[in-house]
C-alpha cells in the first residue's frame, strides 16, 4: 500500500511540475489546462453516466421481476430514462469539443 502511494504522489508532483518547465521563456501561457480539464470532465461525465445506466436497469429489472404485466410501461420509460442519461455524456462531449477547439 505504500509503495502505491508513493508511486501516486511521485505521479501527481511530476504532473504539476511539468507545466513549469515546458514553458520557453517570453512566451504567455494559454489554456495550459483546458486539454488536462476536459480529458478529465469526459471521464467523471461518461462513468457517472455509466453508474446511472446501471441504476436504472437494475430498477427496470426489479420491476419487471415483481410484476411482469408491467413489462410495456417500464420499458418505455427505461429506453426514454437511458437515452436522456446518454444525451447528458453526449451533451458534455459536445461542450468540451467546442472548448477544446
Amino acid at each position: 500500500m505504500r509503495k502505491l502511494q508513493y508511486v501516486l504522489m511521485t505521479l501527481a508532483t511530476m504532473v504539476v511540475a511539468s507545466p513549469a518547465f515546458a514553458q520557453a521563456a517570453g512566451q504567455p501561457v494559454v489554456n495550459q489546462w483546458v486539454p488536462l480539464a476536459a480529458g478529465l470532465s469526459m471521464a467523471l461525465a461518461a462513468g457517472l453516466c455509466g453508474l446511472g445506466q446501471g441504476k436504472a436497469t437494475a430498477s427496470a429489472t426489479e420491476a419487471l421481476a415483481r410484476n411482469p404485466g408491467a413489462r410495456p410501461g417500464i420499458f418505455i420509460f427505461l429506453i426514454l430514462g437511458l437515452g436522456f442519461i446518454e444525451s447528458l455524456a453526449l451533451f458534455t462531449f459536445a461542450i468540451i469539443f467546442a472548448k477544446v477547439k
